[in-house]
């Protein structure tokens, strides 16, 4: 039996090497004859995933402070097409972060959701003839002091703008669109008039210039990606130019552990959330005797440990 076995073993053994002999020299002569083409690809694709999450507990602390719970989640995802003259670049940000303490209760400490697409065609070298749309936003309510701040869609900037695109190299695009149309939504009447808007005015449009500019740095496990708009309105006072300033900043320590550094600027004079005050300090107040609100400059800066990984094929 013992026997059998192996002769049928060195059998199958010997048949798929004379296989595998004659296949290889088939391949060679038609491989003389015939070139094969790889199927071209115009679409590159990634997602990159990440989360962080920290706890902190304390018992009979004698400096003390209170216990907490920490999380964030972020997902960034790319789509781009490229096929001869025409390209269009699609990009997704969608991240969420909160802090639960013991103490002080449920704190939202990031929130964003954000659509880019861009489509072009190549007019030169390195110029394209472009359109360009942009979607900003947040998922959930934000809270100050207790009271209501911000919400899904309030506000909601949404932009389309028409112009140039120039490319001097693959990771640094210089948009500019000398016609751009922005409306900003703000769907909760409360706040409406923090946001720029009338207190019955859903959607307030604005008509002016952008210029939008992206730029990327890859070395080896290190990346910075970095977004800088600025808008003029032709409306109204288009010397207040608004800014808004994303840097996403990656380091590798593992395949899936990174360090994350994100920070966002905005500036808008058309957000009143400051309240005036005169030299000494004292608040001013309006007729009504409530404190007037001022525009200024809004910072966020968002650093973590923690679990990531990219999927894709760029």
């Amino acid at each position: 039996m013992k026997r059998s076995i192996a002769f049928f073993l060195f059998l199958f053994l010997g048949s798929a090497v004379f296989a595998q002999e004659v296949a290889s020299a088939d391949t060679t002569a038609a491989s003389a004859d015939t070139v094969i083409v790889p199927k071209p690809q115009y679409w590159t694709k990634s997602l990159t995933t990440q989360i962080g999450f920290s706890q902190l507990s304390l018992t009979n602390w004698a400096t003390g402070g209170y216990g907490s719970i920490s999380l964030n989640a972020f997902a960034g995802a790319n789509a781009n097409y490229k096929r001869e003259k025409f390209i269009w670049d699609n990009q997704l940000q969608l991240g969420y972060g909160f802090i639960q303490s013991f103490e002080d209760g449920y704190k939202k400490s990031d929130d964003r959701l954000i659509l880019d697409s861009k489509v072009g065609y190549k007019a030169i070298e390195t110029l394209y003839i472009s359109a360009i749309f942009n979607l900003r936003t947040q998922f959930a309510q934000g809270h100050e002091k207790g009271n209501l701040v911000s919400d899904f869609f309030t506000p909601a900037y949404l932009s389309l703008g028409f112009g140039i695109d120039y490319k001097p190299f693959n990771n640094l695009s210089i948009n500019f669109s000398p016609l751009t149309g922005k409306t900003v939504m703000v769907k909760n009447p409360e706040l409406r008039t923090k946001y720029g808007n009338a207190e019955d005015q859903f959607c307030r449009f604005e008509l002016g210039a952008q210029l939008k500019v992206d730029g990327k740095i890859e070395v080896e496990n290190f990346k910075v990606a970095t977004a800088l708009t600025l808008f003029s309105d032709y409306l109204n006072k288009p010397q207040n130019v608004k800014v808004f300033w994303d840097v996403n900043a990656d380091a590798k320590i593992t395949k899936f552990f990174s360090v994350t550094l994100r920070t966002n600027l905005i500036h808008d004079d058309t957000i009143k959330f400051l309240d005036k005050k005169d030299k000494q300090g004292n608040l001013i107040l309006d007729d009504n005797g409530k404190p007037i609100k001022v525009s200024g400059v809004q910072f966020k800066e968002l650093f973590s440990i923690g679990l990531s990984y990219t999927f894709g094929n760029k």
